[in-house]
């Protein structure tokens, strides 16, 4: 035994013999996985997501659903996407429910590929969709901090006002003076700042 020596082979790497792939192992290696996504388009108004989770879970378990909305206003662009738990029901759905008549208003769903599927396509799925203030961001808008720019436009626009209503009353024949507008009009907004004392 102490007579052995290290040989060191520099051909080409030798293949190990291992344990032989049988179906079963192979089958395991989906090469196509069938997708479990199914595009609807034209939905029609008044068929939201909690009607569309009712309507659609008579198929099968829905795992996420997403209707596209619009950011500025909220209402629905009219088409959504459903992913199911079983890749078969989304087929099954895509056959059954293409051109259903819905609310008069023709579905159009089909089977969205894997490859097609965008990471992103589930984005603020499954939340309950909550109408924006739009009394609250209208209110803000108004109150916003104008800039230097926008004070001289608004400020523009009043005096020409002003001076429309000066000549109406001229024609008109009253003899009325008035204190100008540009004298009663606020300075620059300040802006508060708060201290930490």
């Amino acid at each position: 035994m102490a007579d052995m020596e290290l040989v060191i082979h520099d051909g080409p790497p030798v293949k190990k013999k291992g344990k032989k792939k049988t179906k079963r192992d192979l089958s395991s290696l989906d090469q196509n996985p069938k997708s479990k996504v199914v595009y609807i388009g034209r939905i029609p108004h008044g068929f939201y997501e909690k009607q569309m989770r009712g309507f659609f879970e008579q198929f099968g378990n829905i795992t996420r659903l997403r209707i596209s909305r619009s950011k500025k206003t909220g209402k629905s662009k009219h088409y959504g996407f459903i992913q199911f738990e079983v890749p078969e029901v989304a087929e099954i759905v895509a056959d059954t429910m293409n051109n259903y008549l819905l609310f008069e208003s023709m579905l159009q769903v089909k089977l969205v590929p894997v490859e097609k599927c965008h990471p992103r396509m589930f984005v603020g799925a499954n939340r309950v969709f909550q109408p924006l203030k739009l009394a609250f961001k209208n209110r803000l808008f108004h109150n916003r901090v104008r800039s230097p720019l926008e004070q001289k436009k608004l400020l523009r626009g009043i005096v020409k006002k002003e001076s429309v209503r000066r000549e109406k009353l001229k024609a008109a024949g009253i003899d009325y003076d008035y204190p100008d507008i540009r004298k009663e009009l606020p300075g620059k907004p300040k802006k508060i700042v708060f201290s930490d004392d």
